[in-house]
Formats: structure tokens, C-alpha cells, sequence
């Protein structure tokens, strides 16, 4: 108890110091008494902060005040509940120090906005960030101030489920948004009472798991790994991401939660990180099943020794690995205490910087006088919601919709669904709060429309017994909007598949409805790309809405009657056939490119080497035209910038936004390039007939690469800028770089 009152003591006296964190007497003083408390505890307390328990009974309890847990994995409790057990940690453990409350905030808390996937397809980081800022605050008012987000792993294999948790194909974007997530999240401090800790995951090459099974093996090259899926994680350090997750998968033969290259070489020796890592579901405990470790003590050696702080669900009959096994692991001698204490600084450090040792509760009344205003948050749910929704198809202009129409048939299984636009990783999002797609075209239209709403089928059953009242309600309405996709638990964790297909009782309605010859469209609610071969070339209008949440209706019916001109843009590409997967704008030019009249060269014998959409794609309800790149430079040498920009035109009829975008391309380098790489993008307005001039900086580092020894250069030679609207449809210029 005298360690407690030091402490205590300390706080009163460094308080108005410790509130300039980032100066370096407040860091200094930050050090200085994370050695006081280590000073003074066992080696139990040390191993209990790196443990994460899983909910709280009277079992853990105990274990709280014994000092042997650190964190605690929580659920929708209340915050009342969150001070009660804190009181615990604080006042009836040895030595008080307080419990970080953590769960997973993936899209959204108690307001859900769209997933990850579909914010992506914004491309308005900004926006992001916004919606996060709502997150973390969300999340705080409940006592949760850790979150296991963002998720960066780079998927290009819509066949993992999990690709609708992360951002995108290509590095660069999701670094973008890894920056703007981190920072919405945790704020300039995250002392403040609003903010919460962030976490990037999964590290790392999750999202290249073979054959786009869950939790599978990793093969990829060195350079693979630092070019591409390493990226988006620097990204969230150099932004001062407080904790980063270790991966359940293996990686060239290692674990990634026993991976000493990526945890401790690269992430704390390249690049100086000093934040905590947490281990997923017992993916310590996991080794064991890898066949890496023979036991959950040799799993427990690995994993520490490896470079993971916290061992995730560290109480469950599954996990138990740091605890006990840790302390028998140094009373053996096999690891050193003073690796011990290493960690646990790591663990006090977020708490410090969470100012938990000073406030440990939650201001019950700060946040009742304090509320975001619901009104707000739905107009960033909906705003981003909107601005998520990609427009793939639109023969004729069926879109936008008038108004002034007399009837609609609304038809299929999501058209007024509240379960599903939720998706998975909902947080504590609430199925009453959801806008269905019936209840958004409600809203924007007047009495005089009817609207004629059956359900048609099931998501994916084989019960085709509503297909003819989907008919008769066609024929008796102008137009068709057909909202079809998954289930939410189609897609996510868990939720790998070989078929990309949509459910073939969906696409069979689709096929009956389209054969009574009316106009339709068709809603695409989905947590991944869809192979929809059939309906792209049938169907004249085609919209990727993914999983919006609270706001769908809204932001669905904005857009099909041009109250909002879609803006959306893919940040994954849309494979033909799952035959053609990996398929990805980032691909490397080969000693045999695609000839269309020559068999010996790269290319199937049954299916085009085009993806159905490619990476940036989307239309518009007005067009735009590109001229005009020009550069400041021709020749730069290598440490030089320059200029590029383009003149973008309106040249349609709707005022409108668009992504303009920035590629480059290394004609000839020592080691083989990708054919372009996104190197920027700006989102702007024009309205019709009007004409902007964008501009972009081109860096030395946007034209660096890794060389034959994996170091980063720029090496001389002919570079291809190019600006455009997609990954496909681009203008360009070149440059030279010379020694």
C-alpha cells in the first residue's frame, strides 16, 4: 500500500506537467515513474499486465485482484459496470493500477457506419477520420477506450471473407486510410476522455492467405512483404498507432505471433516503435496447433521472446499461455526478467499515455452533459454512407430516377432488411436503428409514387414459391429496384468461399423479373466483390452499395433519385471468375505480355485477362474529360520533385465529384515493376461545364523502390506519369531521372 500512496502522490504533484505528454520533461516523468511502479511489483503483477482477460466473473475477479490481469477484452456492460470492476483493480488490488477496457470498434460503435471495405470506396479520408472521431467517443462514454482497429491487411483475394474488414488492394490507399483512422481514433492525445487506443492488425500478410482460406498459410517473398503488406502498418506507426496485433497466420514457415523478424527486427529495430503488441485469439496459444511450439510453455517462449506484449484471452481453458508459463519460463532462466520488465513498460506507457493512472473511471457525468447529437452522427452516417456507393453500370441514364414515376416494384431478400446491413463486426450497433431500402425510398418520395414491395426470395435458400408475386408485382410497376447480396455473416472472419457467385435463388429472381422486359435496377448489398458476369451484361443499371449501415435506405435512395450523384470509387478489383483470382491492378509486366492473337503469351483460353471492374472504378451521373497533363520538369535528378497536372472537365449535365488519380511507372529498373502504382489522388466538385486544373507534387519517394538488397532507391531512367479517373483509363506523360 505505501508503493500506492507514492504513486498517488506523485500524480498530485507532476500533474499540470504531464499534461504537455509530448514534451520531453513530460516524457522524462512518464519514464520515471513507470520505473517507480516496476520497482515495486512481483513478478506475478508484471506478468498479470500481460494478460488480457475476457469479460469479468467473480473467477476473474480474483485474478484482478491478484494483480494477474492487465486488460480486460469487455462486452456491452455499461460504463457503470466498467467503473465497478475498475474499483476493483484500483482499490482492492496491491498496488491499483487501473484496466484497460478493450473491444472491437471496426465501423462504427453504437452508430454503424459503412464497412471498412465500403468507406474505402469514398476514397475521402477526411470523412473517415470523422466517423471514427464519433467511434471513439461512442466507445469511451461505455468505458471502452481500446479497440482492435484498423484492420490494414492487404487482401487481394475476395474469397477471405475478411476482406471487408481492411481497405483496399494497393498499399498506398490503404496507408491513406491507415493514417486517417489511427488519427480519428486517438486524437492529438490521448489523454483526452473521448479518444481510445488503436490498434492495426492483423501483422502481418494476413490478408494473403492461400486460396483465401481463414486463418491459413502465408508464402510470400521479402520483397512482397515490405512493398506491399508492410506498408499500410508503417503507415500507423509513423501516425503513433498505441498497439498493433500479431497475426494468426504463418509467414514464409514462422507464425506471425512468433515472428522475431516482423515483431521485434522490423517493428521495433527499422523502425523505433515502442507500443504494445497484443496477440489475437490465443494465436500464442496457437503455435501449439502449428506444430511450432510442443506445448502452451514452449508456445509461451516463442510468442514473449518473439516480440508479443499481451497475450489475448490469456484466462480461457484454450489460452493460459503467459499465465502461468511465463513465470516458470524466467524462473528456469530462459527468459531474462528484465525482458519481463521490457513489456511491461510497454503496457504501462499506453496507460499513461491514456491518463488511466490519473483518471482510471469514467466521467458518467462529462458524457451525460457532453453527447455527440444524434442528428450529427446520422448526417456523417449517411453522408459516408452515400459517398461509399459505387455506380457500375447505367445504360440509357436509367439512373437517377424521376421522381414524378408512378410505381416501383421493390424486390429481394435485403430491400427491407434490417439485419444485414449491420454486416459483420457491428459493434453495438442495433437492427431498430437500420434504414432498410423501403423505408429510404419512403422517405424521398411523395405520396403519389406507389411503392409495390415483395420479398421474392430468401438470401440463400432453394425456395422459389415467391418468384410469381415478384413477377406480378413487376408487371404492375414502371420500374424495378432489385436489392440483392449476402447475408451479413457471409462475409467477415470465418466466412471464406470458393463460390463468388450471388446465391442462385437470387439470380434466378433476378433472370424471371428481367424476362417480363422492364427497366431495372440492381442494388448490390455485399462485404466483398461479386463475380456478377450475368447481370453486368444484362442488367442496364448496376449499383455496389456493400454494407452501409444505420443510414442504407437513406443513402440508397439519395442516390437512385439524384439527390446525391454517386462519387464511389472500388478500392478492390472485381474478378470475371474466381479462376482469375489473384487479379489486382498491381501486377508486373512479364517476359510474354497479353497478345490477342498470340497463344504464348500471358492470358487464359476461356476467359479475358480483364478483370469485370477494375481497382478505382466508378461511374458518374455527369462524365468527365482528362487533357492536358503537362509536367513542370521533364529531367530532375534524383533527389529533385516535380509538378504534374491535368485539366478535368465537367462535360455532363449534374454537378458532380471525382477522383482524380496520380500513377506512376518505372519503365526500366534492376528489379521488375508493377505496370502503374497509385501514388495520390484528390477528390473534387465541378459543376457542369466546368474546367479545374489539379495538380500533383511527385517526390523522389513516390519513385523509389526497393533494389536487388531490399534498399530503397531511385534509380535514372524514363518514369510514366499518368492521371485518369480509374486504374484503366489514364493520360499520360513521361519524365527523366538522372544521376
Amino acid at each position: 500500500m505505501q508503493l500506492k500512496f507514492i504513486k498517488l502522490t506523485f500524480f498530485i504533484l507532476f500533474s499540470a506537467i504531464l499534461q504537455f505528454c509530448f514534451s520531453a520533461k513530460a516524457q522524462e516523468i512518464y519514464d520515471q515513474q513507470v520505473e517507480e511502479i516496476l520497482a515495486g511489483m512481483t513478478l506475478d503483477e508484471k506478468i498479470g499486465q500481460l494478460v488480457q482477460i475476457v469479460g469479468v466473473d467473480e473467477y476473474q475477479e480474483e485474478y484482478i485482484r491478484q494483480g494477474k490481469a492487465g486488460s480486460v477484452l469487455f462486452g456491452d456492460d455499461g460504463p457503470e459496470e466498467v467503473n465497478r470492476i475498475q474499483r476493483i483493480a484500483v482499490e482492492e488490488s496491491r498496488l491499483g493500477i487501473p484496466l484497460i477496457f478493450a473491444t472491437d470498434i471496426i465501423h462504427g460503435c453504437q452508430t454503424i457506419f459503412p464497412i471498412p471495405l465500403a468507406e474505402a470506396s469514398s476514397w475521402n479520408p477526411k470523412l473517415v477520420k470523422t466517423a471514427s472521431d464519433i467511434a471513439a467517443f461512442e466507445a469511451a462514454s461505455m468505458g471502452i477506450r481500446w479497440t482492435f482497429a484498423p484492420m490494414v491487411d492487404i487482401a487481394r483475394d475476395p474469397r477471405w471473407g475478411r476482406i471487408m474488414e481492411g481497405f483496399a488492394e494497393d498499399p498506398f490507399l490503404a496507408s491513406v486510410f491507415a493514417k486517417a483512422e489511427v488519427n480519428g481514433f486517438q486524437g492529438k492525445d490521448l489523454k483526452d476522455k473521448t479518444k481510445i487506443a488503436a490498434t492495426s492488425k492483423h501483422y502481418v500478410a494476413y490478408g494473403g492467405a492461400e486460396g483465401g482460406r481463414d486463418y491459413n498459410s502465408v508464402d510470400i517473398s521479402e520483397r512482397t512483404l515490405r512493398e506491399v503488406y508492410l506498408l499500410p502498418f508503417h503507415s500507423a506507426v509513423k501516425n503513433n498507432v498505441a498497439a498493433i496485433m500479431s497475426a494468426f497466420n504463418d509467414l514464409n514457415g514462422v507464425p506471425a505471433s512468433a515472428n522475431y523478424f516482423t515483431l521485434t527486427q522490423i517493428l521495433r529495430n527499422e523502425w523505433n516503435w515502442e507500443g504494445v503488441v497484443i496477440s489475437d485469439w490465443n494465436s500464442v496459444g496457437e503455435l501449439v496447433y502449428h506444430g511450432f511450439a510442443k506445448n502452451k510453455e514452449e508456445a509461451a517462449f516463442f510468442g514473449f521472446t518473439a516480440g508479443v506484449t499481451i497475450d489475448m484471452v490469456g484466462d480461457t481453458i484454450d489460452g493460459n499461455v503467459y499465465l502461468p508459463n511465463l513465470k516458470n519460463l524466467v524462473e528456469q532462466g530462459r527468459i531474462p526478467i528484465e525482458k519481463i520488465d521490457e513489456a511491461v513498460r510497454y503496457v504501462l506507457k499506453m496507460k499513461f499515455k491514456l491518463g488511466l493512472l490519473e483518471n482510471p473511471y469514467v466521467d458518467l457525468k462529462f458524457f451525460e452533459e457532453n453527447g455527440l447529437k444524434e442528428s450529427f452522427k446520422d448526417s456523417i452516417a449517411l453522408q459516408l454512407a452515400k459517398e461509399s456507393i459505387v455506380l457500375l453500370k447505367n445504360e440509357n441514364n436509367l439512373l437517377p430516377l424521376n421522381k414524378d414515376i408512378k410505381s416501383i416494384a421493390l424486390i429481394g431478400p435485403l430491400a427491407d432488411n434490417q439485419e444485414d446491413p449491420l454486416a459483420s463486426w457491428a459493434a453495438f450497433g442495433k437492427e431498430e436503428n437500420v434504414v432498410t431500402v423501403l423505408q429510404g425510398l419512403k422517405n424521398i418520395l411523395g405520396d403519389d409514387t406507389e411503392i409495390n414491395y415483395t420479398k421474392g426470395c430468401e438470401i440463400n435458400d432453394d425456395d422459389t414459391s415467391r418468384y410469381q408475386e415478384a413477377v406480378e408485382v413487376t408487371k404492375a410497376s414502371d420500374v424495378v429496384i432489385l436489392v440483392v447480396g449476402e447475408k451479413r455473416g457471409m462475409s467477415g472472419e470465418a466466412a471464406s468461399k470458393t463460390d463468388l457467385n450471388l446465391p442462385l435463388v437470387q439470380e434466378n429472381l433476378i433472370k424471371r423479373i428481367y424476362a417480363t422486359g422492364k427497366p431495372i435496377v440492381v442494388v448490390l448489398m455485399n462485404g466483398r466483390p461479386l463475380t456478377i458476369n450475368w447481370i453486368a451484361e444484362n442488367i442496364p443499371a448496376v449499383v455496389e452499395a456493400w454494407f452501409l449501415g444505420d443510414q442504407t435506405g437513406n443513402a440508397i435512395a439519395e442516390v437512385l433519385f439524384g439527390d446525391y450523384n454517386p462519387s464511389g470509387k472500388l478500392p478492390v478489383t472485381f474478378p470475371r471468375t474466381t479462376g482469375q483470382i489473384p487479379i489486382y491492378y498491381y501486377q508486373k509486366s512479364t517476359g510474354r505480355p497479353f497478345e490477342e492473337d498470340d497463344k504464348y503469351t500471358s492470358k487464359y483460353l476461356d476467359s479475358p485477362n480483364t478483370p469485370l471492374y477494375p481497382f478505382a472504378y466508378g461511374l458518374s451521373y455527369t462524365s468527365f474529360n482528362y487533357k492536358n497533363i503537362s509536367v513542370n520538369k521533364t529531367k530532375i535528378d534524383k533527389t529533385d520533385s516535380l509538378t504534374v497536372s491535368v485539366d478535368v472537365t465537367n462535360t455532363g449535365k449534374f454537378e458532380g465529384d471525382e477522383v482524380v488519380q496520380l500513377y506512376v511507372q518505372d519503365v526500366v529498373a534492376s528489379v521488375t515493376r508493377p505496370v502503374k502504382e497509385l501514388k495520390g489522388f484528390q477528390k473534387i466538385n465541378l459543376k457542369s461545364g466546368e474546367t479545374r486544373t489539379v495538380a500533383f507534387k511527385v517526390t523522389p519517394d513516390m519513385l523509389s523502390f526497393l533494389d536487388k538488397n531490399l534498399k530503397r532507391i531511385v534509380e535514372p531512367g524514363v518514369f510514366n506519369v499518368m492521371i485518369g479517373g480509374n486504374s484503366v483509363d489514364l493520360i499520360s506523360t513521361s519524365i527523366d531521372v538522372i544521376e
